[in-house]
């Protein structure tokens, strides 16, 4: 039985890898940091499976700026593959707190990097890097070749840990890879995130509780992909003989606009009638075009994305809907995309 570590494993995220590894085989480990209320009902639906009820999941308390005590969890547990996707991912919040951002996002994988080589455990190891170190793109659409030109905290803080991958991957002979994903979106993302913070707002505006959507830039355009199909793409590239590193994306890009019009059209509304501009949401350096293609990943991974733009706000308005229902959150993305 294959053993696998995962940082950041409540997140959207960490939640899909989770269920894709157990349905493997795999043992898994994640950790979480220490607070005073948990924070894990993204994963809280894998403790009631009567395959896995614990005796396959295993979560440990710590935190990206402990490297001691990472050092310790890697040379305790033994993974055989180390995902490490957590981090203060939220690229506004990366401008107010860019400090920590750099800390966390950025150090914290050196950390990570370290404790493997200190315990000296031969895992392979996954890099969750970003479409945000493009930022200020060079090339359309973007590649693994791509010059990097970050315009946010954020982005400067995945940039190092990416060549922090890289460097240990050739300093050391480690197998590590980093996987450049673009936007990817579910059921389960982040309500702060502008496509969640769309179709929550679309299922309350439907429901009668709330009334109006307040946005920034309408005409950001991105490349978002289904976050359940995207960690497929992870587990693969751990498995390939050779590191490497590696872009997923869908090659299409859409507006914030479209975003809207798609949620909101869903729910049988106009979004011209709900969303309203507001200047505070506008960031100090924007990102205006994202669109990767996933050639490399397709030809040597054997990976593509099957959900559309269209099919995945769809999905996560009807699922949105049902979680206003009390629908508990285990059961959306089963339901999603076959509510009325």
């Amino acid at each position: 039985m294959k053993k696998a570590l995962i940082t950041g494993i409540t997140g959207q995220d960490g939640s899909y890898l989770a269920d894709l590894l157990l349905a493997k085989g795999y043992e898994v480990h994640g950790i979480i940091r220490r607070a005073s209320t948990f924070n894990t009902s993204r994963i809280d639906h894998l403790y009631q499976d009567p395959h896995i009820n614990g005796v396959r999941l295993f979560l440990h308390y710590g935190d990206l700026s402990d490297s001691l005590n990472l050092t310790r969890l890697i040379d305790r547990i033994g993974p055989d593959e180390i995902y490490h996707l957590g981090a203060q991912s939220h690229v506004r919040v990366s401008f107010d707190i860019p400090e920590n951002t750099g800390d966390v996002t950025g150090l914290g994988t050196i950390r990570i990097l370290e404790a493997i080589r200190e315990a000296k455990v031969p895992a392979r190891f996954y890099q969750a890097s970003s479409s945000e170190m493009f930022g200020k793109v060079q090339a359309v659409p973007q590649t693994e070749t791509t010059h990097f030109w970050p315009r946010r905290p954020y982005g400067v803080a995945k940039v190092y840990a990416y060549w922090a991958t890289v460097n240990y991957r050739e300093s050391y002979g480690m197998h590590a890879s980093n996987g450049i994903l673009f936007n990817h979106e579910s059921p389960r993302r982040g309500e702060t995130f502008v496509t969640r913070k769309v179709t929550r707002a679309v299922a309350a505006i439907k429901k009668g509780r709330q009334k109006e959507l307040f946005l920034g830039n309408l005409e950001s355009k991105r490349d978002w992909g289904y976050a359940k199909e995207y960690v497929e793409g992870m587990w693969r590239m751990l498995q390939q003989p050779e590191p490497d590193d590696y872009v997923l994306a869908t090659n299409e890009t859409h507006t914030i606009q479209e975003l809207c019009e798609v949620a909101f059209s869903q729910a049988g509304l106009d979004w011209k009638e709900f969303v309203k501009y507001d200047a505070r949401y506008e960031r100090p350096a924007e990102v205006d075009l994202l669109i990767g293609d996933p050639a490399k990943a397709q030809a040597k991974l054997g990976w593509e994305p099957k959900t559309r733009f269209k099919e995945l706000i769809e999905l996560m308005v009807d699922a949105d809907l049902a979680l206003l229902d009390d629908i508990p959150l285990h059961l959306v993305d089963a339901m999603a995309g076959v509510l009325e």
